[in-house]
């Protein structure tokens, strides 16, 4: 039995607001998992300060890219969303756990992964149909 999606297909404007709203997104995680593979101070000093041994890191950079590389092919780009949004969870946990401000900091990540997902579902219509949203 073939289920037949009712998802209208995706205009140009909507793949174009997709893209660009997942390019910035990719441009920002890139950036962080970059600063974060070269062990850049920036990165040391924000894990330090968060509670967690610098050693970690370089393996956050890694499992990161890693996301973010996932996130840009089209045919994981679910996957890599769905693994992204973990990530980005464990860093509002992260804030809340420190008492970082609710605004600048633990809500931050929740942003990201609003305009990661934003940007998924403007570009695929899979990602539609799987979350209908009534005209």
């Amino acid at each position: 039995m073939q289920v037949v999606s009712q998802v209208a297909p995706v205009s140009k404007k909507m793949l174009w607001a997709g893209r660009i709203i997942s390019g910035l997104v990719i441009l920002f995680l890139l950036f962080d998992a970059t600063i974060k593979i070269i062990r850049l101070p920036p990165a040391l000093e924000g894990t330090a300060r968060l509670g967690f041994p610098t050693s970690v890191v370089l393996p956050l950079g890694i499992t990161l890219l890693i996301c973010v590389v996932l996130y840009m092919i089209p045919r994981t780009s679910v996957l890599g969303a769905i693994l992204l949004t973990g990530y980005l969870g464990g860093a509002v946990a992260s804030n809340v756990r420190v008492g970082n401000p609710l605004l600048g900091y633990i809500l931050f990540p929740v942003y990201v992964a609003v305009l990661l997902w934003l940007g998924l579902f403007l570009r695929d219509d899979r990602v539609r149909a799987l979350i209908p949203l009534r005209s």
